[in-house]
């Protein structure tokens, strides 16, 4: 034990202790927060959120797998996916309809010269939910929308216990659908989105926004939105930043 001790005593660092270089690279790490259009590959994570929200309440599922997979293949912009740290924690799914109501054909079809969004489904995963996510959700996607020159509105259809949900994201009832699944039945409710018109240059152009206290930076090109980080569709990048009204 002396002897131990006496050593110990004797040793002395020679110097600072230096992680290896290759230790000390740049860290890796997934946004905190990000919004982005969904891809087929996105497919099995959208519908278990769906499948775990839709069950427990009504029993169907507006979407089966099958079906997210239909959708996010041919129109993949008209959805978005709100990912925390690389997680899939809420999104919409929407295709176009080419009618003033809609009928049991908008539930399967997309109609690429439409000028209405149907919005499919609407689900945040069962650990996020009471955080206000959905109601954020939609506003950005209802904001999105109005990017798009081709959307004149935006159309879903809900259970009555949804409705003053959907109403304070802007949409207005339009009265009973004439869709039932089995015994359900649905009101049906519209949002103008009155699309926007963009200068357009040569080169593509970012704009920036401020959104319930995030930076949201978009991509715009001459027809269409593009992606920011290569992907399918639109990605919409998000930073913390704290700001006041001007």
């Amino acid at each position: 034990m002396a002897v131990a001790s006496g050593l110990h005593l004797l040793i002395r660092p020679l110097g600072p202790v230096r992680a290896p270089a290759s230790s000390r690279g740049r860290r890796h790490t997934l946004p905190a927060s990000e919004f982005r259009s969904l891809s087929p590959q996105d497919a099995v994570s959208v519908f278990e959120i769906e499948r775990e929200a839709f069950i427990s309440v009504s029993g169907e599922c507006p979407l089966h797998l099958d079906e997210v997979r239909h959708f996010l293949a041919l129109c993949p912009e008209l959805s978005m996916g709100w990912f925390e740290e690389g997680r899939l924690v809420a999104f919409i799914i929407g295709s176009l309809w080419d009618q003033e109501r809609l009928t049991m054909d908008a539930l399967q079809l997309h109609k690429p010269h439409g000028s209405t969004v149907h919005i499919h489904v609407l689900a945040v995963h069962r650990t996020f939910r009471q955080q206000g996510k959905g109601l954020i959700l939609m506003w950005r996607y209802l904001h999105y929308l109005r990017c798009l020159p081709y959307v004149r509105r935006a159309l879903l259809m809900c259970e009555d216990f949804l409705v003053p949900f959907y109403q304070k994201s802007g949409f207005g009832v339009q009265g009973p659908s004439d869709i039932t699944v089995g015994p359900l039945t649905f009101t049906e409710m519209v949002y103008p989105v009155r699309g926007h018109a963009f200068m357009r240059r040569n080169s593509t152009m970012v704009k920036r926004g401020h959104i319930m206290g995030w930076t949201l930076h978009w991509r715009f090109g001459s027809d269409s939105v593009l992606p920011l980080v290569g992907g399918h569709g639109w990605r919409v990048r998000l930073s913390r930043r704290r700001y006041r009204s001007v």
